[in-house]
């Protein structure tokens, strides 16, 4: 983790200082849970095959509900989507059909196209058991974390590039109608941007995940910035039609530069796409209990940061439904 963070630019965005003291609650509203669903079969380079599950929350009473993907961080390591629970509650219970997906890692021997492609299937597999889950099928977002923040906005930029579309269920659209990006990367190349030269270095170490994930340049063990800053990098596929994006970056984010999510917000506005990026002053990189922190995920869980969430949602693919 860096141990400076380098102010950034922020004039095109909303700064804010939510009360950690301020907390959501869940438990108002009925929500039944399905675990454990498998919706994709991968092989993997060593042969064997991987199950990648869902898990599905539905609000009751049952109806036709908006769809929102949500998609874990952990570094392109690992995909637990028992992650967030209570945050996906909460929009579980605002009216949203929410399902958590695993996707594969550098674990898996997977890379960046293979993280967007599961994204990808389980929005399609989604939709082809729309009647199943409850949930209208024209009305979907995805809201990722971290590794799963730069695995949504590369799904959001890629809205009917067809080569990110592999596995079952083809005959339905990948295609999601509003991305919401909390902290993830864009431009990996710039990754520690912001921070000191020790953490800078240190980003930069032979076989770290990123590289693996983004890919490594020839002969090297160090990351392909020519890949990072093009096909890996979700400003290379910006235009006007994308959906709207919903961006948040904690200022004292010590694993991934706030300048990373500035970059693909003033890139979406300059295309003349709809972007809004909220800077959480004095947060950091969400919650960080696995590492002993307890308190770094309070600015994230508050009522007021939760709550831009779910109005952008409401407001990009609809509230509640029939």
């Amino acid at each position: 983790m860096a141990s400076t963070i380098a102010a950034s630019d922020t004039s095109t965005s909303i700064v804010i200082r939510p009360d950690p003291d301020d907390q959501i609650t869940c438990g108002k509203t009925a929500v039944k849970t399905v675990e454990d669903v498998v919706f994709a079969t991968r092989t993997l380079a060593n042969g064997k095959s991987l199950d990648l599950l869902m898990d599905v929350q539905m609000p009751e009473p049952r109806g036709k509900r908006p769809l929102v993907v949500y998609v874990t961080g952990g570094g392109f390591i690992q995909a637990p989507k028992e992650a967030a629970l209570n945050l996906r509650t909460y929009v579980a219970e605002a009216g949203f059909a929410v399902a958590s997906i695993q996707y594969r890692t550098v674990r898996n021997g997977a890379n960046y196209r293979d993280g967007i492609a599961d994204v990808k299937s389980a929005v399609r597999f989604l939709r082809a058991n729309a009647d199943k889950y409850g949930i209208d099928p024209g009305r979907v977002a995805v809201w990722g974390e971290s590794a799963g923040g730069y695995l949504v906005a590369m799904v959001g930029v890629t809205n009917g590039i067809k080569a990110f579309d592999v596995g079952n269920n083809l005959d339905q659209s990948s295609d999601v109608q509003a991305v919401v990006n909390k902290f993830g990367a864009s431009d990996t190349s710039k990754l520690a941007a912001d921070f000191d030269p020790h953490a800078k270095e240190a980003n930069n170490a032979n076989d770290n995940s990123i590289a693996q994930y983004i890919g490594m340049a020839h002969g090297t063990h160090v990351l392909d910035t020519h890949i990072a800053t093009t096909a890996a990098n979700p400003l290379t596929y910006i235009k006007a039609s994308v959906p709207p994006f919903l961006n948040f970056h904690g200022s004292q984010d010590r694993l991934i530069s706030p300048s990373q999510t500035l970059i693909l917000h003033n890139a979406l506005l300059a295309a003349g796409a709809r972007s809004t990026r909220y800077v959480l002053d004095g947060a950091g990189h969400g919650d960080l209990s696995f590492l002993g922190d307890t308190k770094s995920g309070l600015p994230w869980s508050t009522k007021q940061t939760m709550g831009i969430i779910v109005d952008f949602l409401k407001v990009s693919i609809g509230g509640t439904g029939t």
